[in-house]
């Protein structure tokens, strides 16, 4: 009997002994899977973000700083606007929402905005932010009501019930009238329609393809300019500090973009040497040798000597 009992003990540790090496290898082998799907397929997981969470606290909060600090000449009804956005997304499938379903919404948000403030860019985000703080008096998308209160969320309904899906949301090209993007396409539209005076845009030279055709810039924004409003289109090419120089003025997809505009009777000019831009890429590096360069021809424009 004890002999039996000690058999069935010896059994029973050799099993918990078996199991705890299994659990151990599933969790080094999820753990592996993790790793892979985070580092190696990042457009899967994005796939499977779902809307931002507290969109709607996120939404009006921002529509109230915006009319009570940023621009507090302006009167909007900012929970109207929320409930315009809201069955414009949650009344339609996360792949069936047109720019039309957003008309209301627009409607509820009018915007003017003045001439010759207008700035408009393609793969250019980070320094098109720090150009625009520089010189204050630009506009961009992102600056307007509509820019400021929807940037950088995200946002679908469900597919069965009514309701936004904080699980999964579709990536823009698997819809062919994505949420998020039917929006955006409106915004850009409307931004674009109203600019006037002189416009500037800055464009990414280190990259094939500056001026695509299928970007919002050029599918959307550079149609909707109005070439009796616009007096010059300011063209402005910036390359990576470390390159590589693949576009320019003279050369690659920006041509492209300069026949366009000619064709369309605009007047334009283009510049790929802007120093303000220049500048700009030193402060986050200035060590860089472009960065040394630029600072002793400033220095020796100005009569003075580096040390």
């Amino acid at each position: 009997m004890y002999k039996h009992e000690s058999l069935l003990k010896s059994t029973e540790a050799q099993q918990v002994v078996t199991v705890t090496k299994t659990s151990v290898s599933f969790a080094i082998t999820s753990i592996i899977i993790c790793f892979i799907t985070l580092h190696f397929c990042p457009s899967q997981l994005r796939a499977q973000l779902g809307t931002t969470p507290n969109i709607k606290h996120i939404v009006v909060g921002r529509c109230y700083t915006y009319t009570t600090l940023v621009n507090p000449s302006l009167r909007y009804d900012c929970e109207e606007i929320w409930r315009q956005f809201e069955e414009a997304v949650i009344s339609h499938s996360s792949c069936n929402v047109t720019v039309e379903d957003y008309f209301h919404m627009f409607n509820a948000m009018p915007q003017i905005w003045p001439c010759d403030n207008f700035l408009f860019w393609s793969k250019t985000r980070t320094l098109m932010h720090s150009y625009a703080a520089v010189f204050r008096h630009f506009w961009t998308l992102e600056d307007t009501l509509v820019g400021y209160m929807f940037n950088d969320l995200i946002w679908c309904g469900q597919e069965e019930d009514s309701g936004f899906d904080f699980s999964s949301c579709p990536e823009w090209s698997a819809c062919r009238s994505h949420p998020v993007y039917s929006l955006w396409r409106q915004a850009s539209q409307n931004f674009a329609e109203m600019a006037c005076g002189n416009i500037t845009i800055l464009l990414n030279g280190s990259i094939v393809n500056a001026f695509n055709r299928k970007s919002m810039f050029g599918s959307v924004e550079l149609d909707s300019l109005d070439p009796q409003r616009v007096n010059y289109v300011n063209i402005k090419v910036v390359t990576s500090l470390d390159g590589p120089h693949i576009e320019s003025c003279s050369q690659g997809s920006i041509v492209d973009l300069i026949q366009i505009l000619r064709s369309r009777g605009f007047h334009w000019t283009c510049t790929d040497n802007d120093q303000t831009l220049m500048v700009l890429q030193c402060i986050r590096n200035p060590q860089h040798s472009s960065c040394q360069t630029c600072a002793n021809t400033l220095l020796n424009r100005n009569g003075l000597t580096s040390n």
